[in-house]
Formats: structure tokens, sequence, C-alpha cells
């Protein structure tokens, strides 16, 4: 995580506090961040705010998220400051007004450094920051509508307008029921709109709103509410049944849930509204994330090492690194929980991130069984209305434990008081695409630091980023170490077992299973246990080849061969590209040299499932990839079903390696290791490692003992020999060395510019341009310009360009601008600061 020298912008949020009174001067004026594309283009060549003025009677803060006009558009933006004069070059009657306010005191002065500070670090727009930390649209583009106020509109109305642009107005608003349209459609059929409307809108016949995106309204629910017994009023029996239905429920229900317990109308309660029993009325239902009813859960007793651990967290007054460096089943997340406790009875709140939307159903039935309805969810998962809707619950101030996925980071709790990042090793919390391409962990880092809380990175595999950074500080850079070196209950690691494939195959066993895996998994059904088998792909197999001539068939839009996916039996076969989703039957015949003779090679989570079928056909089996969890909900069901019993087997890709606890697991079986060592990647060795050690720590978590069997062709691999003995130590130690050997990360730090066009001579010649540029700087050091190692992906060809250079001080970097003049429209160029995958 680098942040040194790193410039901020000179535009700063106002005080918090500040904002006009309405006996200020008429003429407000305000800068505004706008979202829209034509403004993005200005933004390139440097910020730009542009000026509006306030309405009257709106109020207005630094940092509200504005509907504001743009061009003939209205658009989302964020007021960044007050002037008190407009700028000089700007003509008075230019300045258009500010529409209304969607969202207030969104950005505070610390959380507005922080989005400041990506967009720096990571060479983004600022506008395109703030879109991402807000809910998917916010920031849309939003309508103006006119409507009818009826009760204003006497008998004859048209009579009285002298304008012909208000008579049809007002005619085709009274046709329709609601009396209800946009500014665009009758701006299409009417001629002279604009000053129709002022005449309508002075006469109080109707009124002008904006209208939002329909998730970022707020979505509510007729509720029925006694406010009389009615006993002093003139009732039939049967009104006075319903009434005392309301009154033995509480006194208040859900409409629609009242008329099917009392089996009644609406119109029979407007009777009883109208007699001034009851009343109905429209109530907001925040639409969440509804988990199941979960029983109380109390702390658990703590062995000395998680107490202390425990005890040193909670001394951190302020901002404070920690890693906490835990073997798998050590007890991490009960740490996270009674490190939690306090602080929401202190009024604070808590920030949780995991990697993978599949950690989240059981972490979160954890957090919501100790501390109930203060435990929300955020991730991309959710509808766009439960994520606004949660959204707005943060900016509460109540104080709450924000469960999420990377983009969580940016969770608007103005209460901060402890960060957690669990499996922060995971490299699920960098982003790729789109821009910016953060890392989770180091904006949480910064974000700790201006909340003044402290952060708690949790692994049983830590990045090597993290082990230099916390190890090689010294105590006053507030960094500490905490180790849980042993399981709860002093439960063993489990023995890892590795079985060499090349010796099964001279032995005569030609299945995907080793001899030793077979019996393992009949052992299983034989004692009524449970297991995991952990493939490295999905699909059924990685490739189609004829045997006669050898073609492999292919993506027509990627350089990569299709994968092959069954779907049911006797249902149509089916190739897919994993990289941009293409698919296409299987065919019958080579395209090539049309041999019927075409065979299925490698091993997916598919065929490994139809080979158990087949071989053991007793074992019941759940499938657990990405093509098994597209459907919301179905992470935390399959999980509840392989829990419950109703499966003997879990069979999955890397879902099954991060954080998931499931005591009643026995036995680990990876069927083939080689797949994750054999990358061109420097950070090969390191992810293979992590990966095969937290896969083999999903065995043995309960009472009964556990075995991992690692099925490889390379048993005197280095990333082997440490997962058998569960040694990090000593994989990190031989690792580092060579990371800083060749000046890699972290003794090093990377920069890579990713480009891609239709057109494969452009981008190739673009690369080698921009290369040459920047070859003139000798602070840091060029790799390229190279093809990608996939060079085509949805049919555009892919170059890049790697920059290294020590991590102890930023050098000159290049004017980044400058680099993408260079870039012609056709080509797109990305720059991923501290890239994790450089494939």
């Amino acid at each position: 995580m680098y942040i040194n020298d790193v410039n901020l912008s000179p535009v700063m949020v106002a005080e918090p506090g500040e904002s006009y009174q309405l006996s200020a001067a008429v003429n407000r004026w305000v800068e505004v961040l706008v979202d829209c594309p034509a403004a993005s283009r200005e933004l390139e060549k440097g910020e730009k705010l542009y000026t509006y003025r306030l309405p009257a009677k709106l109020e207005v803060k630094p940092g509200d998220i504005l509907s504001v006009p743009f061009g003939l558009q209205q658009v989302g933006g964020v007021a960044i400051r007050f002037l008190t004069k407009p700028p000089a070059d700007l003509a008075p009657e230019k300045i258009r007004e500010v529409e209304d306010v969607i969202q207030k005191d969104f950005i505070g002065d610390s959380y507005f450094t922080l989005l400041e500070r990506v967009s720096k670090y990571y060479y983004t727009q600022l506008i395109q920051v703030i879109r991402m930390a807000l809910p998917p649209g916010l920031l849309g583009r939003s309508q103006h509508r006119i409507r009818l106020k009826r009760e204003n509109i006497p008998n004859g109305a048209i009579e009285f307008l002298g304008s012909t642009a208000a008579r049809q107005i007002l005619k085709i608003l009274q046709s329709q029921v609601d009396g209800d349209y946009s500014f665009k459609f009758l701006k299409r059929q009417i001629q002279g709109f604009d000053y129709g409307k002022k005449q309508l809108l002075k006469r109080n016949w109707a009124e002008s709103y904006v209208e939002l995106l329909r998730y970022s309204q707020p979505q509510t629910k007729p509720v029925v509410t006694l406010v009389a017994d009615g006993s002093y009023i003139d009732l039939n029996k049967r009104q006075r049944e319903i009434l005392k239905v309301l009154r033995d429920c509480g006194g208040e229900l859900w409409l629609n849930e009242f008329l099917q317990i009392c089996k009644t109308t609406t119109p029979t309660l407007k009777g009883l509204e109208e007699k001034g029993c009851i009343v109905i009325e429209e109530r907001e239902v925040l639409r969440r994330e509804e988990g199941p009813a979960l029983a109380k859960d109390q702390p658990k007793s703590l062995n000395a090492a998680q107490a202390s651990a425990l005890a040193t967290i909670q001394t951190l007054n302020g901002f404070a690194q920690v890693l906490l460096h835990g073997v798998t089943g050590s007890g991490k997340t009960e740490v996270y929980l009674q490190a939690i406790a306090p602080l929401l009875n202190q009024g604070k709140s808590a920030l949780v991130l995991v990697p993978e939307i599949g950690l989240t159903p059981q972490l979160t039935d954890r957090f919501r069984a100790r501390f109930g309805n203060k435990v929300n969810v955020y991730h991309s998962a959710l509808s766009d209305g439960e994520r606004y809707d949660t959204w707005r619950q943060m900016l509460t101030g109540e104080p709450q434990v924000v469960i999420g996925t990377r983009s969580a980071v940016f969770a608007p709790l103005p209460n901060l008081g402890l960060i957690i990042l669990d499996e922060e090793h995971d490299s699920s919390f960098k982003q790729d695409s789109p821009i910016p391409t953060y890392h989770a962990r180091t904006v949480a880092q910064w974000r700790a630091e201006l909340e003044n809380c402290p952060l708690v990175l949790g692994s049983a595999t830590p990045s090597l980023e993290s082990w230099v950074s916390v190890r090689s500080q010294e105590p006053k850079a507030r960094s500490y170490y905490l180790s849980l070196p042993e399981r709860i209950n002093s439960r063993p690691l489990p023995p890892v077992e590795i079985v060499d494939m090349r010796q099964e195959l001279q032995q005569g066993n030609r299945s995907i299973f080793s001899r030793s895996l077979q019996e393992a998994l009949q052992q299983l059904q034989e004692r009524k246990q449970q297991g995991i088998l952990f493939i490295h792909r999905r699909g059924h197999s990685t490739f189609v080849s004829c045997r006669s001539c050898g073609y492999v068939l292919e993506c027509p839009y990627c350089d990569v061969s299709l994968a092959y996916h069954h779907t049911e039996e006797k249902a149509l076969e089916l190739l897919r590209c994993h990289y941009c989703n293409y698919a296409r039957s299987h065919p019958k015949y080579c395209p090539d040299c049309s041999s019927p003779y075409l065979k299925f090679f490698g091993s997916g989570t598919q065929r490994v499932t139809q080979e158990l079928a087949r071989q053991f056909p007793e074992l019941r089996l759940i499938r657990f990839d990405s093509d098994t969890t597209r459907n919301k909900g179905s992470h935390r069901t399959l999980l509840t079903q392989f829990a419950n019993g109703e499966a003997d087997l879990l069979v999955g890709t890397q879902m099954l390696t991060k954080g998931l606890d499931l005591p009643q697991v026995t036995l680990v079986g990876v069927v083939a290791a080689d797949g994750l060592l054999n990358l061109s990647d420097y950070r090969a060795s390191e992810r293979a490692f992590q990966t095969l050690t937290q896969v083999a720590g999903r065995a043995g978590r309960g009472d009964d003992p556990g075995r991992v069997i690692v099925q490889t062709y390379t048993t005197e691999h280095q990333v082997i020999a440490a997962v058998r003995s569960h040694d990090y130590h000593s994989f990190s130690e031989a690792e580092l060395e060579q990371r800083q050997a060749l000046n890699y990360p972290p003794y090093g730090r990377l920069i890579l510019l990713r480009l891609s066009s239709l057109d494969p001579i452009q981008v190739q010649n673009t690369a080698q341009i921009i290369a040459t540029t920047l070859s003139t700087e000798e602070e840091f050091e060029i790799l390229g310009p190279a093809p990608a190692s996939i060079l085509r992906v949805a049919n555009r060809y892919r170059w890049q360009i790697l920059i290294k250079f020590a991590p102890d001080a930023l050098p000159q970097l290049p004017d980044w601008e400058e680099v993408r003049d260079i870039c012609p429209q056709s080509v797109s160029l990305t720059i991923d600061v501290d890239p994790l995958n450089i494939m």
C-alpha cells in the first residue's frame, strides 16, 4: 500500500455544518462536479467545476448530491463549494439553476479526501470515483415532469388561459388519469411549451418536479393504524369485529395482511377511516437482504492466543494496522465479533469486508445471531433498490455492522470505529475493470487513517505485501502482528497427503481420481461423513480437440479454446468461452477435416461430477461454482443444503477456498493442483500456496479429524512441499527472496498499461509509441510492449506495458494525460496501479 507523496486536489469540501440560510442574499452560487459524458471529456484535461445558481428556497450543503441541467439534459452532480460571486468570465444570465437535492449530507471532509486520494492514486477522474462510491445509477439522468393539481382548477379553466400552449398542456394533462407527463414528451407535442408551462405553474394549477430513477424513490406500503376503539361511535357488529382484530394485533398491520386476516375489503376499511377509527397511510419499507430467523448467539470463551489478540485490538486508540495471522479454524471470526461488540455500545459502526459474495451468507448469519438487526449487507448481488435503501440506512449514523465485498469499502458510515478485511490476501479485493482499478486493502488503510480507527487484516495466508509491511515496521509506526497459531479446542491441522499422478498412470490408473482419493471417497460414503472436492476450472472439459487432425475448437472472438459445458441429459451439448461468454452447439464433425472423432480434454467441475456419479452412484453431490450460483440467494441455498446433510460431497472451484466454515467436512480432495502452479505470472506460486492451504483448511474443523489429498504431476514443487507441512513461514521466506532479486512487489512497484482495440495494427503501433515515449525516463524500468497472454478477447486485441520502479520514493512519473493523448479514439488505455493480474 503506497500513499507517500500523493498530491491531493486543491478542491476541498467546506465544513460539514456550513450552509446558506434562507435570509442569505438572493443570488447564491455553487460549483458542481457534474456526471455527464460532455463534462467528462472536459475533465480529461483537468478537473472542471460548473457554476450554478441556487434557488431561494433550496438549502444545499457541500457534499450534497444534486440534480442540475446540463445542455438539454438533467444530470446528477456533487456540490463542491460555494462562491461569493460568479466567475468574472461567466455572464450571469447564462448561469442556470440547481433543480433539486437528490441526497443530503453525503460527502463529509474526510470522505471527500478519501475519494480524491483514490482519484489521484489510480489516475481516475474524480466524478468516476464518486459514481462508483454511490449506489448504481444514483447520479443517472433524472427527468422533469409536470402534474396537475386538480383541486386548484376551477370549472371552465381553459377559458381563463390566454396562451394556446397553456390550453394544449392543460388539455393533455386532463386527458390522463394521473395528469402527469414529462417535459420531454410535452415539448415534442406543443410549440411554446416553456411559456405555457409557466402560465400553469403561476396559477398553481400544476406543479413541476424532478423524477429520479425508480429504485431511488423509497418503496412504500399502506399500513392500517388504530386511532379510536369505536366505543362512542355508531358501528355495526362487523366493524367492531374488525377493530377488535386490529387491537389484538397491536393496533397496526400492513393493509394486505389485515385484509386477509379479517377477510374484508378496502371499502369497508375506508368506512372505518371516515368515522375516525383507523388511519390508512403509506409507510416506507426498507428493501434489504433478509436472512433466516436465527437463535441469539452468545460470545464464546477464547483461548489464550485469541484473548491476547482481542486485548491488543481493544486497547488501540486511533489509527493502527493489525495483521491477524491465524491458521485455518483458529477462531478469527470470534475475535472480530468480540472486538466489534463494545464499539456498537459506544455508538460506533464497524465495516467488515469479505472477498466473495459466497462468503457473506455464513458470515452474515454469525453476525446477525450476535448483533441482530444492526447488521447490514452491501454487495453487487443485491437488487438496485436493496443497495439504495441499505446505503441510505448507513447515512443515518445509527451504530451498525456493514458486511460487504470490495465496493463496501466506500460505505458512507459517519462514525466508523473499526475496519476488518477478512481473507485479506484474496485477489478479489483488487478491481481490474472498470476504473478506478483500486485495491480495497489500500483504500481501507487510507480510510482508517482518515477516520482515525484501527484496520484489522485477517488471514491464514497473508499477502506478502501485508506480511512485509507489518513485520518490518517499528512499533511507533502503529503496526501490529498478532498470531493465532492453533485451531480452537486444540484441534490438529489436517495431514496433507501428496499423490504423484505420474506414478498412478504408470501403475495403470487412468481415472481422474487417484486410488487414495477413490478409497477416501468410498470411506466417506460408508461412514456417512462429508467432503469437499476442489477443481481449478468450472465447466465439463477445458477444450475440445479432433483426434484425427488435432484441430482445437476456439472462440471466434477470443484467442482461447471453447470449454464444453454439459447442461442436462439429452440436452444440446454446449461449448462456451469463459472470457466473452460466446456459446455454440457442439458440432458432430470436425470443422477442419470433417472427422467425427472429437474428444473432450481436461476436467472441469461438470466432468468431475459426472465421473463421481459413475464411480460412486450412491454419493450425493452439490456443485458449487459460478455456473450454479448465478441466481440471487443461490450461495445460501446450496451451502444450507450441504450443512443440513442433504449431500455428501461439495464439488467446486475457488469459492470453496474462501473462509467457509463447515465443521462436518472430514475430507478435502484437490483433483489437479498443477493448473494453479504453471501460470505465467510472478504471483503464481503465492496464489497456489494460498489457494491450496485455504482449501486444505476446510477439513477437520469439527470433532472428527480431517484428511487432505492433493493430486499433482509436480510433487517436487516448493509450493507443494510447503502446503504439505502447512508452513507459511518457509514458503514466504523463499518467495520473498525471489521477489527481492527481481525487484517485484513488495520490494518494487508496478504500473500496468493495458491497451486494446478492434484494430490489431493500430493497438500494436500505439503501444510501441507509448513505450518509446516512456523510455526516456531513467527512474523506472519499462517491460514491453508485449501482447497480452491472451491477445484477443471479445474481438479486441490487447497489448501491455509494465512499468517497474522502487517503492521507497515515487519516481517522476509521466504526465498521463499526455500519454492518453497519444492514443487514437479507437484505442482504449487503462492504467492499472499495483496490478495483481498481469496476464
